[in-house]
């Protein structure tokens, strides 16, 4: 291969991980009351942010923040949450585990904080 043609590559290797920054969930959002439960749609899951951050997708824009009681060593971005939801409602305290991508194995059960609703701010147009 020639040298010409391994520049244009290394600078698409170098320009991929800041083009793959990951975008603020709670931007434009404002917080409000934590709430004990909430209602989810049985085939809407959690997405983990970060060790302390898992976001619930709700009606109207709204978005559900909440993590870990304590730690939870196993709880990171790209893991699957495994929840067992009772009644229709999701609360704090309930348990989850995680499981890795290939991995067959649950992790160890952790449990929910309370949830934080987060809503779109209105702008005055």
């Amino acid at each position: 291969m020639s040298r010409a043609r391994l520049i244009p590559l290394a600078a698409l290797i170098v320009a991929a991980p800041i083009a793959a920054a990951p975008r603020d969930p709670f931007a434009g959002r404002v917080a409000g009351p934590p709430q004990r439960c909430i209602t989810i749609s049985p085939n809407l899951g959690g997405t983990v942010i970060d060790r302390d951050t898992i976001i619930y997708q709700g009606n109207g824009g709204r978005i559900w923040r909440t993590g870990p009681t304590g730690t939870c060593p196993s709880l990171r971005p790209m893991t699957t949450l495994i929840v067992q939801i009772y009644g229709g409602q999701l609360c704090e305290n309930d348990r989850f585990s995680t499981i890795e991508p290939g991995m067959s194995i649950p992790s160890p059960q952790c449990r929910f904080r309370p949830f934080v609703p987060y809503t779109r701010v209105k702008t005055g147009k």
